[in-house]
Parts: C-alpha cells; structure tokens; sequence
C-alpha cells in the first residue's frame, strides 16, 4: 500500500499584545508608537481560556505569539494551561529560551535575534539550536514581498533582512530547527485572502513541518492550501475566527480539519 498522502490542518493561535489576546493587522504594528495599529478584535476572555478551548478540541502545534512587551505573565498562563503543547515565539533569545521551556512551552520560536541588524547571522542560530535541540526549535521566516520575491520581515514584521525565503536558505536553515512558521505580513490580519502564490512556492521548497498565516477568511482556504502545498503546509486562521469576532465558526474548522 502506498503511504496515506500528509494533509494541511488547522494551526491555532493566540496572539498577546499589551497583555491581552487581540487579533491586530501585522503590518501596521511598531515599536516607535502605536498611533497606526489598527486592531480587529480585543478579547475579554484570558489567554488561558483559547489555550484550554484548544487542548479541549486536540488542536496541536499551536504558537502563543508575544507582540511587543509586558506579555510574559500572559503567556506564561496560556502556557501553562497545556504544558507541552503550545509554542511560544515574540522576543526569544539564547538567554530565555530554555526558560520558556521550563515554563512549559513545546517548542521556542526565534526570528529577530537571528538578524542582528537585518542581517542572517548562522552562529546565532547553531548557539540556540545546540542549547535547546533542534526538535525544539521553529524558526520563523514571516516575510513581505518585494517584487517577485519574499524577504524575512523582523522586529514585529517592520523591518525587512537580506535574506531571501527560497529553497537554498529554507535547507539551510532545517539543518538547524524541525519546523518552520511562515506569516505573510502583507496580507496578515486582513482576512482578504491568503498569499496563494507564497504557499505554492513552500510547498515545492519545505522538507520539515511549515505553518502558513496570514489572510485565511473561509473554511475552503485550509482545502486551498492543502491542494496549492500538496498537504505539505498548515494553515493559521487568526482574524476570520468566529472567537476572535469574525465569521468563520471555529468548531466547523475543527471538523473540516480533522477529516
């Protein structure tokens, strides 16, 4: 019998900004103020509440993303509401990875501290992954498009590197974590449609588990992406949740995700 051929799932989030759980446009987030922050759902429920709803539904893979400071306590508590399960990414560095390990997340997420002043530094990336293990490591590449290409966006997507996301520095950079998560800023948080061409490409590029996000809207973009990667990508809604004030109904996902 030939092997059952990999299916897209449903990749869940939680996103802590200023504390809270906020669903929030990507590219318009900044570390000088936050007059153009355009905000698309604030949620009056703690972050241990999504953490729990999820670990209820059996929704693993999941990244606890912190955006910006005095998250921490936050996401210590979602954390902790299903140790071993969530991912934690947002200001993860060599210094606390392994404490947020301790604090019970499944695996670390790194980005920024990768590229000291936009640039792709590999001795940054072998320190951390020799600290914590490459089965603990995700590496973010969230990017923005420039032309017909996408460049790694850090520093809370504001700031575009040097480095390319194609399939040379994708290998390069699998030598090194166990699995990638890919935002498209360009379109994060704008619930208008997914980046169909940036999930093709992946899905001929990754050899590791990959999580897409960025601009889900309907229940058919998860068959979307699964047909465009050849099931090799997984997809984040965010936005478009009925839970986090949009239209599409979380449990309806979770059925249509684990068909």
């Amino acid at each position: 019998m030939a092997p059952e051929q990999r299916r897209s799932t449903f990749r869940p989030c939680i996103d802590l900004h200023e504390g809270q759980v906020k669903q929030i446009v990507g590219g318009t987030l900044s570390d000088r103020n936050d007059d153009g922050l355009k905000t698309n759902f604030v949620a009056t429920q703690p972050p241990e509440y999504f953490a729990g709803k999820y670990r209820d539904n059996g929704l693993e893979g999941g990244h606890v993303i912190k955006l910006g400071p005095r998250n921490d306590e936050a996401a210590r508590r979602a954390l902790a509401k299903w140790r071993d399960h969530l991912q934690i990414g947002g200001g993860i560095t060599s210094d606390n990875a392994k404490e947020w390990l301790d604090a019970g997340a499944s695996k670390i997420i790194v980005t920024s501290y990768l590229f000291p002043r936009g640039n792709f530094d590999l001795e940054r990336l072998q320190t951390i992954s020799s600290l914590v293990g490459k089965d603990k490591l995700v590496v973010d590449v969230s990017c923005r498009r420039r032309g017909d290409k996408w460049f790694v966006a850090m520093n809370k997507w504001q700031d575009i590197t040097t480095m390319e996301v194609n399939k040379e520095n994708l290998d390069m950079l699998a030598q090194y974590c166990n699995e990638f998560l890919i935002h498209a800023a360009d379109v994060e948080g704008l619930c208008q449609g997914i980046d169909e061409e940036l999930v093709k490409k992946l899905g001929e590029w990754v050899t590791i588990p990959t999580t897409y996000a960025g601009g889900a809207k309907s229940i058919s973009d998860l068959e979307t992406v699964n047909r465009l990667s050849g099931g090799q990508v997984d997809l984040t809604y965010g936005s478009s949740l009925d839970i986090f004030g949009g239209v599409v109904s979380f449990d309806e996902l979770v059925k249509a995700s684990n068909q």
